[in-house]
């Protein structure tokens, strides 16, 4: 009887507040990466793992509304394409930013949406080509960030490495960036 009790304890604590909700937003209207399923599970096992988080996916473009998109505490896009949103749906969603929340663009989400000015601002650039998937090293930034202090000066990684147009860097606060001296940049 008393592991019982010990054993609840800490769910009961665990209990009093509940994960964030994070929506995964995984909408292709241009090309489907085929390791969506298999980012959409592993996302899903972290929140769940960690307790912290819960993750909601979907393509369903109705969330994008004042009321559905209060439930959450973020926005997480891997998407591609000029998805057809609204323009309320688009505002809803930069509301939904402008009060705090947070916005996630993976990957693909930097292929998205060349017609909508709002969304550059929110992305912070666009897809310029896929020159290299190679090894790379990625230097750290900002080691004083707890975010990125954990890897030390840089890691290595083989990736599929995007290059982007229209980035300002002065608008953003970079935490790693592309040892460009890793990269042909010929290419």
């Amino acid at each position: 009887l008393g592991s019982s009790a010990v054993a609840l304890r800490p769910l009961g604590a665990r209990a009093e507040r509940p994960p964030e909700r994070v929506l995964y937003f995984t909408y292709s209207a241009g090309y489907r990466h085929d390791v969506i399923p298999l980012s959409k599970a592993i996302l899903t096992q972290l929140g769940r793992n960690s307790g912290a988080f819960e993750v909601i996916a979907t393509e369903d473009l109705s969330e994008f509304s004042t009321g559905n998109l209060e439930q959450y505490a973020a926005v997480m896009f891997y998407t591609s394409g000029e998805i057809p949103m609204s323009g309320v749906q688009k505002m809803a969603l930069l509301n939904f930013v402008r009060s705090g929340r947070g916005f996630l663009g993976v990957h693909s989400a930097t292929d998205t949406f060349y017609t909508w000015p709002d969304y550059l601002d929110l992305i912070g650039g666009y897809f310029n080509g896929h020159p290299w998937h190679q090894n790379v090293t990625i230097q750290v930034a900002d080691a004083a960030d707890p975010l990125v202090a954990f890897l030390g000066d840089s890691l290595q990684l083989n990736d599929e490495i995007y290059q982007i147009s229209d980035f300002d860097y002065r608008g953003s606060r970079v935490l790693l960036r592309l040892d460009q001296g890793s990269v042909d940049l010929s290419k």
